[in-house]
Protein backbone atom coordinates (compact mmCIF):
# COMPACT_ATOMS: atom_id res chain seq x y z
CA UNK A 1 0.00 0.00 0.00
CA UNK A 2 0.90 3.93 -0.19
CA UNK A 3 3.01 4.51 2.71
CA UNK A 4 4.47 7.94 3.48
CA UNK A 5 6.90 9.32 0.42
CA UNK A 6 9.29 9.26 2.91
CA UNK A 7 10.52 12.63 2.63
CA UNK A 8 14.08 9.18 -5.25
CA UNK A 9 24.01 5.28 -18.02
CA UNK A 10 22.85 2.21 -20.48
CA UNK A 11 20.49 1.66 -23.40
CA UNK A 12 17.05 2.83 -23.68
CA UNK A 13 17.79 7.08 -23.73
CA UNK A 14 16.27 9.60 -25.13
CA UNK A 15 18.39 10.46 -27.78
CA UNK A 16 18.04 14.30 -28.28
CA UNK A 17 17.81 14.32 -24.26
CA UNK A 18 20.65 12.73 -23.43
CA UNK A 19 22.94 14.51 -25.61
CA UNK A 20 21.88 17.80 -25.23
CA UNK A 21 22.38 16.97 -21.01
CA UNK A 22 26.03 16.22 -21.93
CA UNK A 23 26.68 19.18 -18.97
CA UNK A 24 26.05 16.39 -16.45
CA UNK A 25 28.54 14.57 -17.74
CA UNK A 26 30.87 17.44 -17.93
CA UNK A 27 30.07 18.77 -14.11
CA UNK A 28 31.15 14.87 -13.24
CA UNK A 29 34.44 15.15 -14.38
CA UNK A 30 34.93 18.15 -13.21
CA UNK A 31 36.07 20.40 -15.87
CA UNK A 32 35.33 23.88 -16.31
CA UNK A 33 32.34 24.98 -18.45
CA UNK A 34 32.43 27.42 -21.41
CA UNK A 35 31.64 30.74 -19.96
CA UNK A 36 27.81 31.34 -21.23
CA UNK A 37 26.21 34.84 -20.87
CA UNK A 38 24.47 35.35 -17.18
CA UNK A 39 21.79 38.13 -18.83
CA UNK A 40 18.97 36.92 -21.31
CA UNK A 41 19.56 39.20 -24.89
CA UNK A 42 18.04 38.59 -27.99
CA UNK A 43 20.22 36.47 -29.75
CA UNK A 44 20.14 34.42 -26.17
CA UNK A 45 16.81 33.77 -26.68
CA UNK A 46 17.01 33.52 -30.83
CA UNK A 47 19.86 30.58 -30.33
CA UNK A 48 17.91 29.07 -27.78
CA UNK A 49 14.96 28.70 -30.17
CA UNK A 50 16.88 27.37 -32.98
CA UNK A 51 18.46 24.95 -30.89
CA UNK A 52 15.62 23.48 -28.90
CA UNK A 53 13.02 24.57 -31.58
CA UNK A 54 11.78 21.04 -31.18
CA UNK A 55 10.98 18.62 -28.15
CA UNK A 56 13.10 15.79 -28.48
CA UNK A 57 11.79 13.13 -30.44
CA UNK A 58 10.90 9.66 -27.88
CA UNK A 59 12.53 6.56 -28.79
CA UNK A 60 10.03 3.73 -30.37
CA UNK A 61 11.43 1.19 -27.78
CA UNK A 62 13.18 1.32 -23.95
CA UNK A 63 14.90 -1.43 -22.32
CA UNK A 64 14.43 -1.90 -18.78
CA UNK A 65 16.45 -4.65 -16.42
CA UNK A 66 16.91 -6.47 -19.62
CA UNK A 67 13.13 -6.34 -20.96
CA UNK A 68 12.37 -4.07 -23.93
CA UNK A 69 8.86 -2.15 -24.19
CA UNK A 70 7.25 -0.41 -26.94
CA UNK A 71 6.69 3.56 -26.66
CA UNK A 72 3.99 5.66 -27.46
CA UNK A 73 4.83 9.23 -27.92
CA UNK A 74 1.80 10.38 -26.84
CA UNK A 75 2.32 8.91 -23.23
CA UNK A 76 5.96 8.26 -23.14
CA UNK A 77 7.66 10.60 -20.10
CA UNK A 78 10.56 8.75 -18.88
CA UNK A 79 13.97 10.59 -19.19
CA UNK A 80 17.31 8.98 -19.83
CA UNK A 81 17.82 10.46 -15.94
CA UNK A 82 15.15 8.57 -14.80
CA UNK A 83 15.70 5.37 -17.14
CA UNK A 84 19.48 5.50 -15.92
CA UNK A 85 18.37 4.47 -12.45
CA UNK A 86 16.28 2.12 -12.85
CA UNK A 87 18.88 -0.48 -12.73
CA UNK A 88 20.92 0.89 -9.32
CA UNK A 89 18.49 -0.75 -6.92
CA UNK A 90 19.79 0.56 -3.86
CA UNK A 91 17.46 -1.45 -1.14
CA UNK A 92 20.02 -5.02 -2.55
CA UNK A 93 22.94 -2.88 -2.51
CA UNK A 94 25.47 -4.37 0.49
CA UNK A 95 26.19 -1.87 3.17
CA UNK A 96 24.10 0.28 1.51
CA UNK A 97 21.73 2.46 4.34
CA UNK A 98 18.62 1.85 2.55
CA UNK A 99 19.64 -1.99 2.39
CA UNK A 100 20.41 -2.26 6.05
CA UNK A 101 17.15 -0.39 6.96
CA UNK A 102 15.32 -2.67 4.83
CA UNK A 103 17.12 -5.77 7.10
CA UNK A 104 16.28 -3.93 10.00
CA UNK A 105 12.55 -4.27 9.64
CA UNK A 106 12.51 -7.15 7.71
CA UNK A 107 13.89 -8.99 10.92
CA UNK A 108 10.92 -7.76 13.05
CA UNK A 109 8.87 -9.58 10.45
CA UNK A 110 10.60 -13.00 10.46
CA UNK A 111 9.99 -16.14 8.19
CA UNK A 112 7.99 -18.46 7.44
CA UNK A 113 5.09 -15.90 8.54
CA UNK A 114 6.27 -13.58 6.31
CA UNK A 115 7.83 -14.24 2.98
CA UNK A 116 10.57 -11.31 1.38
CA UNK A 117 10.12 -10.02 -1.95
CA UNK A 118 13.24 -7.83 -3.14
CA UNK A 119 13.59 -8.04 -6.73
CA UNK A 120 9.92 -7.52 -8.48
CA UNK A 121 10.29 -5.74 -11.74
CA UNK A 122 9.27 -1.49 -11.72
CA UNK A 123 7.67 -2.33 -14.91
CA UNK A 124 3.83 -3.04 -14.24
CA UNK A 125 0.73 -2.41 -15.95
CA UNK A 126 -1.81 0.45 -15.67
CA UNK A 127 -4.14 -2.44 -13.83
CA UNK A 128 -1.70 -3.19 -11.39
CA UNK A 129 -0.66 0.52 -10.18
CA UNK A 130 -4.16 2.24 -10.43
CA UNK A 131 -7.30 -0.44 -11.32
CA UNK A 132 -6.60 -3.35 -8.79
CA UNK A 133 -6.44 -1.13 -6.22
CA UNK A 134 -9.14 0.86 -6.72
CA UNK A 135 -7.66 4.48 -7.86
CA UNK A 136 -10.88 6.12 -9.72
CA UNK A 137 -10.42 6.92 -13.11
CA UNK A 138 -10.10 10.84 -12.22
CA UNK A 139 -6.92 10.06 -9.65
CA UNK A 140 -4.29 12.82 -9.63
CA UNK A 141 -1.66 10.07 -9.20
CA UNK A 142 -2.61 8.86 -12.80
CA UNK A 143 -1.67 11.87 -14.54
CA UNK A 144 1.55 11.89 -16.39
CA UNK A 145 2.67 14.75 -14.70
CA UNK A 146 2.83 12.83 -11.32
CA UNK A 147 3.52 9.07 -12.96
CA UNK A 148 6.43 7.78 -15.44
CA UNK A 149 4.74 6.56 -18.59
CA UNK A 150 6.15 4.18 -21.24
CA UNK A 151 2.58 3.72 -22.83
CA UNK A 152 -0.92 3.83 -21.96
CA UNK A 153 -1.22 1.06 -20.00
CA UNK A 154 2.64 0.55 -19.06
CA UNK A 155 4.50 2.89 -16.28
CA UNK A 156 7.26 2.67 -13.51
CA UNK A 157 5.33 1.54 -10.76
CA UNK A 158 4.60 4.32 -8.44
CA UNK A 159 4.63 2.14 -5.25
CA UNK A 160 4.92 -1.09 -3.98
CA UNK A 161 1.12 -2.09 -4.21
CA UNK A 162 0.58 -2.65 -7.63
CA UNK A 163 2.26 -6.04 -6.72
CA UNK A 164 -0.54 -6.59 -4.09
CA UNK A 165 -3.01 -8.47 -5.84
CA UNK A 166 0.10 -11.16 -7.87
CA UNK A 167 0.90 -11.68 -4.11
CA UNK A 168 -2.20 -11.96 -2.68
CA UNK A 169 -3.19 -14.99 -5.48
CA UNK A 170 0.27 -16.52 -5.09
CA UNK A 171 -0.74 -17.02 -1.29
CA UNK A 172 2.56 -18.78 -0.15
CA UNK A 173 2.51 -17.75 3.01
CA UNK A 174 0.07 -15.65 5.59
CA UNK A 175 2.55 -12.50 5.40
CA UNK A 176 5.29 -10.93 2.86
CA UNK A 177 7.15 -8.04 2.85
CA UNK A 178 7.96 -6.03 -0.65
CA UNK A 179 10.69 -3.66 -0.25
CA UNK A 180 11.47 -1.88 -4.19
CA UNK A 181 12.09 1.31 -6.07
CA UNK A 182 9.52 3.10 -7.19
CA UNK A 183 8.61 6.45 -9.14
CA UNK A 184 7.32 9.08 -9.16
CA UNK A 185 7.71 13.19 -11.28
CA UNK A 186 8.15 14.93 -7.70
CA UNK A 187 9.48 18.62 -6.80
CA UNK A 188 13.48 18.93 -5.97
CA UNK A 189 14.59 19.43 -2.48
CA UNK A 190 16.30 17.49 -0.13
CA UNK A 191 13.27 15.27 1.12
CA UNK A 192 12.40 14.53 -2.38
CA UNK A 193 13.78 12.35 -5.37
CA UNK A 194 11.85 11.14 -8.49
CA UNK A 195 13.11 7.27 -7.47
CA UNK A 196 13.02 5.87 -3.78
CA UNK A 197 12.28 2.76 -2.69
CA UNK A 198 8.86 1.68 -0.32
CA UNK A 199 8.78 -1.27 1.98
CA UNK A 200 5.20 -2.62 2.11
CA UNK A 201 3.90 -5.67 4.34
CA UNK A 202 0.69 -7.79 4.66
CA UNK A 203 -0.44 -10.31 7.05
CA UNK A 204 -3.89 -12.14 6.32
CA UNK A 205 -5.94 -15.37 7.92
CA UNK A 206 -7.90 -17.49 6.10
CA UNK A 207 -11.32 -18.33 7.43
CA UNK A 208 -11.14 -21.69 5.28
CA UNK A 209 -7.99 -22.62 7.50
CA UNK A 210 -8.12 -21.12 10.90
CA UNK A 211 -9.35 -23.72 13.71
CA UNK A 212 -13.44 -23.96 13.44
CA UNK A 213 -13.34 -20.85 11.22
CA UNK A 214 -12.78 -18.54 13.78
CA UNK A 215 -10.84 -15.39 12.30
CA UNK A 216 -11.20 -13.58 15.69
CA UNK A 217 -9.48 -16.10 17.48
CA UNK A 218 -7.27 -17.17 15.19
CA UNK A 219 -6.29 -13.15 15.14
CA UNK A 220 -6.02 -12.84 18.75
CA UNK A 221 -3.66 -16.11 19.52
CA UNK A 222 -1.31 -14.76 17.29
CA UNK A 223 -1.56 -11.43 18.93
CA UNK A 224 -1.02 -12.89 22.21
CA UNK A 225 1.83 -14.74 21.13
CA UNK A 226 3.93 -11.59 19.73
CA UNK A 227 6.11 -9.64 22.28
CA UNK A 228 5.51 -6.83 24.42
CA UNK A 229 6.97 -3.14 24.62
CA UNK A 230 7.22 -0.40 26.96
CA UNK A 231 6.12 2.31 24.46
CA UNK A 232 3.81 4.88 25.46
CA UNK A 233 0.60 4.58 23.13
CA UNK A 234 -1.90 7.26 22.23
CA UNK A 235 -5.00 5.47 20.40
CA UNK A 236 -8.05 7.45 21.57
CA UNK A 237 -9.80 6.97 18.66
CA UNK A 238 -12.13 3.97 18.23
CA UNK A 239 -11.60 0.93 16.08
CA UNK A 240 -13.17 2.15 13.31
CA UNK A 241 -15.99 5.10 12.55
CA UNK A 242 -18.76 4.90 10.04
CA UNK A 243 -18.06 8.60 8.98
CA UNK A 244 -14.05 9.03 9.24
CA UNK A 245 -12.64 5.46 9.16
CA UNK A 246 -15.61 2.67 8.66
CA UNK A 247 -16.05 -0.65 8.87
CA UNK A 248 -16.08 -2.19 5.42
CA UNK A 249 -19.42 -4.41 4.82
CA UNK A 250 -18.24 -7.80 4.42
CA UNK A 251 -16.01 -7.85 8.06
CA UNK A 252 -17.82 -7.95 11.30
CA UNK A 253 -17.21 -5.38 14.28
CA UNK A 254 -15.01 -8.26 16.31
CA UNK A 255 -12.79 -9.32 13.37
CA UNK A 256 -12.02 -5.77 12.13
CA UNK A 257 -10.99 -4.78 15.78
CA UNK A 258 -9.34 -7.65 16.28
CA UNK A 259 -7.35 -7.44 12.86
CA UNK A 260 -6.19 -3.64 13.76
CA UNK A 261 -5.10 -4.65 16.91
CA UNK A 262 -2.67 -7.22 15.67
CA UNK A 263 -1.20 -4.54 12.92
CA UNK A 264 -0.67 -1.91 15.24
CA UNK A 265 1.37 -3.70 18.00
CA UNK A 266 3.48 -5.12 15.06
CA UNK A 267 4.12 -2.22 13.58
CA UNK A 268 4.86 -0.63 17.07
CA UNK A 269 7.34 -3.74 17.44
CA UNK A 270 8.92 -2.20 14.16
CA UNK A 271 9.18 1.14 15.54
CA UNK A 272 11.01 0.15 18.63
CA UNK A 273 13.10 -1.86 17.20
CA UNK A 274 13.98 1.34 14.33
CA UNK A 275 14.32 3.32 17.31
CA UNK A 276 16.31 1.10 19.88
CA UNK A 277 19.12 0.87 16.93
CA UNK A 278 18.62 4.60 16.75
CA UNK A 279 19.36 5.15 20.16
CA UNK A 280 22.42 2.30 20.27
CA UNK A 281 23.56 4.17 17.45
CA UNK A 282 23.72 7.73 18.81
CA UNK A 283 25.23 6.39 22.13
CA UNK A 284 27.92 4.71 20.27
CA UNK A 285 28.83 8.52 18.80
CA UNK A 286 28.34 10.04 22.31
CA UNK A 287 25.14 11.46 21.53
CA UNK A 288 22.75 11.01 24.65
CA UNK A 289 19.39 10.37 24.88
CA UNK A 290 16.68 10.58 27.71
CA UNK A 291 15.50 7.64 29.67
CA UNK A 292 11.94 8.22 29.02
CA UNK A 293 9.86 5.63 27.01
CA UNK A 294 9.72 6.12 23.12
CA UNK A 295 6.03 7.79 22.49
CA UNK A 296 3.94 7.19 19.68
CA UNK A 297 0.68 7.57 18.19
CA UNK A 298 -2.22 6.54 16.15
CA UNK A 299 -4.11 8.80 13.54
CA UNK A 300 -7.29 8.19 11.31
CA UNK A 301 -6.18 8.14 7.79
CA UNK A 302 -7.48 7.53 4.30
CA UNK A 303 -6.04 5.19 1.90
CA UNK A 304 -7.69 4.05 -1.81
CA UNK A 305 -7.21 0.28 -0.72
CA UNK A 306 -7.44 -0.35 3.17
CA UNK A 307 -10.49 0.95 5.99
CA UNK A 308 -10.40 1.61 8.31
CA UNK A 309 -6.97 3.11 7.76
CA UNK A 310 -4.50 4.96 10.26
CA UNK A 311 -0.96 6.82 10.35
CA UNK A 312 1.83 5.92 12.64
CA UNK A 313 3.60 8.85 13.87
CA UNK A 314 6.10 8.90 17.13
CA UNK A 315 7.53 12.19 19.03
CA UNK A 316 11.35 12.52 18.72
CA UNK A 317 12.88 15.75 18.62
CA UNK A 318 10.13 18.26 19.94
CA UNK A 319 7.44 16.87 17.33
CA UNK A 320 5.45 14.23 15.74
CA UNK A 321 7.09 12.68 12.78
CA UNK A 322 5.05 10.46 10.29
CA UNK A 323 6.28 7.12 9.89
CA UNK A 324 3.90 4.97 7.79
CA UNK A 325 0.22 4.55 6.50
CA UNK A 326 -1.68 1.20 7.17
CA UNK A 327 -5.17 -0.63 7.45
CA UNK A 328 -7.29 -3.12 7.24
CA UNK A 329 -7.18 -4.27 3.26
CA UNK A 330 -10.05 -3.81 1.45
CA UNK A 331 -11.87 -6.79 0.52
CA UNK A 332 -12.42 -6.40 -2.90
CA UNK A 333 -8.63 -6.86 -3.67
CA UNK A 334 -8.58 -10.14 -1.77
CA UNK A 335 -11.67 -10.98 -3.36
CA UNK A 336 -10.49 -10.20 -7.05
CA UNK A 337 -6.86 -11.96 -6.40
CA UNK A 338 -9.06 -15.10 -6.08
CA UNK A 339 -8.51 -15.36 -1.95
CA UNK A 340 -11.89 -14.18 -0.77
CA UNK A 341 -11.89 -16.32 2.53
CA UNK A 342 -9.18 -14.10 3.61
CA UNK A 343 -8.94 -11.25 5.68
CA UNK A 344 -6.08 -9.11 7.13
CA UNK A 345 -4.03 -6.16 7.55
CA UNK A 346 -1.04 -4.15 5.29
CA UNK A 347 1.31 -1.05 6.10
CA UNK A 348 3.71 1.16 3.39
CA UNK A 349 6.58 3.09 4.74
CA UNK A 350 9.32 5.25 2.97
CA UNK A 351 12.73 3.66 3.19
CA UNK A 352 14.68 6.64 2.65
CA UNK A 353 13.02 8.15 5.41
CA UNK A 354 13.54 5.71 7.90
CA UNK A 355 16.99 5.51 6.66
CA UNK A 356 17.37 9.08 7.60
CA UNK A 357 16.56 8.70 10.89
CA UNK A 358 18.30 6.04 11.55
CA UNK A 359 21.72 7.30 10.11
CA UNK A 360 21.17 11.23 10.17
CA UNK A 361 21.65 11.60 6.84
CA UNK A 362 20.04 15.46 5.31
CA UNK A 363 20.14 15.27 1.58
CA UNK A 364 18.20 13.02 -0.02
CA UNK A 365 20.68 13.32 -2.84
CA UNK A 366 23.51 11.59 -1.10
CA UNK A 367 21.71 8.02 -1.12
CA UNK A 368 22.55 8.26 -4.92
CA UNK A 369 26.37 8.98 -4.37
CA UNK A 370 28.56 6.47 -4.95
CA UNK A 371 31.83 9.17 -3.36
CA UNK A 372 33.52 6.79 -1.01
CA UNK A 373 33.23 9.40 1.62
CA UNK A 374 29.29 8.53 1.34
CA UNK A 375 29.32 4.92 1.55
CA UNK A 376 32.49 3.94 2.96
CA UNK A 377 30.74 4.94 6.18
CA UNK A 378 28.78 2.22 6.39
CA UNK A 379 30.83 -0.18 5.14
CA UNK A 380 30.81 -3.62 7.59
CA UNK A 381 27.28 -2.44 9.30
CA UNK A 382 25.08 -5.07 7.32
CA UNK A 383 26.83 -7.94 9.14
CA UNK A 384 27.27 -6.15 12.25
CA UNK A 385 24.81 -3.50 12.90
CA UNK A 386 26.85 -3.02 16.48
CA UNK A 387 28.46 -0.77 14.05
CA UNK A 388 25.91 1.62 13.12
CA UNK A 389 26.17 5.10 13.51
CA UNK A 390 25.63 8.53 12.39
CA UNK A 391 26.56 9.81 8.72
CA UNK A 392 29.62 12.29 9.47
CA UNK A 393 28.71 14.97 6.73
CA UNK A 394 31.53 15.90 4.70
CA UNK A 395 30.31 18.73 2.41
CA UNK A 396 30.39 22.11 3.56
CA UNK A 397 30.12 23.42 -0.34
CA UNK A 398 28.85 26.85 -0.38
CA UNK A 399 24.97 27.63 -2.02
CA UNK A 400 24.99 29.10 -5.68
CA UNK A 401 21.39 30.32 -6.44
CA UNK A 402 20.09 31.29 -9.98
CA UNK A 403 16.71 33.16 -10.81
CA UNK A 404 14.88 32.57 -13.70
CA UNK A 405 11.74 34.04 -14.38
CA UNK A 406 9.47 33.03 -17.84
CA UNK A 407 6.22 33.93 -19.23
CA UNK A 408 4.17 30.37 -19.29
CA UNK A 409 2.72 29.18 -23.14
CA UNK A 410 -0.39 29.81 -23.86
CA UNK A 411 -2.68 32.78 -23.51
CA UNK A 412 -3.83 33.65 -20.37
CA UNK A 413 -1.57 30.83 -18.98
CA UNK A 414 -3.92 30.15 -15.80
CA UNK A 415 -4.81 27.42 -13.93
CA UNK A 416 -3.56 25.86 -10.71
CA UNK A 417 -0.76 24.59 -13.04
CA UNK A 418 0.66 27.77 -13.62
CA UNK A 419 1.28 28.92 -9.66
CA UNK A 420 2.74 25.57 -9.23
CA UNK A 421 -0.22 23.35 -8.68
CA UNK A 422 -1.29 20.61 -9.62
CA UNK A 423 -3.16 21.37 -13.29
CA UNK A 424 -4.46 18.79 -15.71
CA UNK A 425 -2.77 17.37 -19.12
CA UNK A 426 -2.21 19.87 -21.14
CA UNK A 427 -0.83 22.95 -18.70
CA UNK A 428 1.91 24.09 -17.16
CA UNK A 429 3.01 21.70 -14.61
CA UNK A 430 5.99 22.65 -12.45
CA UNK A 431 6.90 18.95 -12.34
CA UNK A 432 8.01 19.99 -16.00
CA UNK A 433 10.55 21.80 -14.88
CA UNK A 434 11.94 19.62 -12.21
CA UNK A 435 12.56 17.04 -15.14
CA UNK A 436 14.40 19.66 -17.02
CA UNK A 437 17.04 20.84 -14.14
CA UNK A 438 17.43 16.59 -13.26
CA UNK A 439 18.01 15.73 -16.94
CA UNK A 440 20.44 19.09 -17.19
CA UNK A 441 21.92 19.19 -13.92
CA UNK A 442 22.09 15.89 -12.46
CA UNK A 443 22.31 15.67 -8.80
CA UNK A 444 24.47 19.27 -8.11
CA UNK A 445 21.12 21.04 -7.84
CA UNK A 446 19.74 20.75 -3.90
CA UNK A 447 16.38 22.74 -4.73
CA UNK A 448 14.18 24.59 -6.73
CA UNK A 449 11.41 26.65 -5.56
CA UNK A 450 8.75 29.31 -6.77
CA UNK A 451 9.37 32.76 -5.48
CA UNK A 452 6.80 35.20 -7.49
CA UNK A 453 3.78 34.61 -9.58
CA UNK A 454 2.71 37.09 -11.69
CA UNK A 455 -0.75 37.61 -13.94
CA UNK A 456 -0.53 40.45 -16.30
CA UNK A 457 -3.59 43.23 -15.88
CA UNK A 458 -4.31 43.38 -19.03
CA UNK A 459 -3.48 40.40 -21.20
CA UNK A 460 -3.63 37.89 -18.79
CA UNK A 461 -0.54 36.35 -19.17
CA UNK A 462 1.37 35.04 -16.16
CA UNK A 463 4.42 34.95 -15.22
CA UNK A 464 6.48 32.80 -12.92
CA UNK A 465 9.71 32.98 -10.86
CA UNK A 466 12.09 29.88 -9.50
CA UNK A 467 14.86 30.39 -7.47
CA UNK A 468 17.31 27.40 -8.53
CA UNK A 469 20.02 26.44 -5.63
CA UNK A 470 23.61 24.77 -7.07
CA UNK A 471 25.00 23.25 -4.87
CA UNK A 472 26.60 19.74 -5.05
CA UNK A 473 27.11 17.55 -2.45
CA UNK A 474 30.74 16.77 -3.27
CA UNK A 475 32.95 19.44 -4.02
CA UNK A 476 32.20 23.34 -4.99
CA UNK A 477 30.91 24.24 -8.12
CA UNK A 478 32.75 27.43 -9.75
CA UNK A 479 30.20 30.31 -10.75
CA UNK A 480 31.03 29.47 -13.56
CA UNK A 481 29.86 26.51 -13.93
CA UNK A 482 26.38 27.05 -12.18
CA UNK A 483 26.13 29.84 -14.73
CA UNK A 484 26.91 27.12 -17.66
CA UNK A 485 24.37 24.91 -16.35
CA UNK A 486 21.40 27.66 -15.73
CA UNK A 487 21.67 28.67 -19.23
CA UNK A 488 20.97 25.01 -21.11
CA UNK A 489 18.63 24.94 -18.27
CA UNK A 490 16.97 27.94 -19.56
CA UNK A 491 17.53 26.68 -23.24
CA UNK A 492 16.00 23.25 -22.45
CA UNK A 493 12.96 25.56 -20.90
CA UNK A 494 12.27 26.79 -23.78
CA UNK A 495 12.48 23.39 -26.36
CA UNK A 496 11.08 21.25 -24.41
CA UNK A 497 7.75 23.30 -22.22
CA UNK A 498 7.26 26.29 -24.53
CA UNK A 499 7.90 29.18 -21.96
CA UNK A 500 9.24 32.43 -23.17
CA UNK A 501 12.05 33.32 -20.86
CA UNK A 502 11.98 37.31 -19.14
Amino acid sequence: MIGPRGMACAGGLLARVGSRSAISRVVRQNSPLRPLPATVTAPAVRCWRAQYSTKPEPPKEVTINSKTYPVDPEWFNVSSTILNLTSRKLHLQKDHPVSITRQIIESVFPSPTYLAYNNLDPVVSTHENFDSLGFPPNHPGRAKTDTYYINGTTLLRTHTSAHEAELFKASKSPGYLISADVYRRDEIDKSHYPVFHQMEGARVWDRNTVPNGDVVSAVYKDLEALPKHDMIIEDPNPPFHPDRNPLQPSHSAEEAEAVGKHLKRSLELMVAEIFKRVKESHARAGIQHGSEPLKVRWVEAYFPFTSPSWELEVWYQDGWLEILGCGVSQQHILRDAGVASQIGWAFGLGLERIAMLLFQIPDIRLFWSRDERFLGQFRGVEGDWGKMRPFVGFSRHPACYKDVSFWLPGHGGGGAGAAGGRGGEGEWHENDLMEVVRDVCGDVVEDVVMMDSFTHPKTGRRSVCYRVNYRSLERTLTNEEANGLHERVKGEMVGRLGVEIR
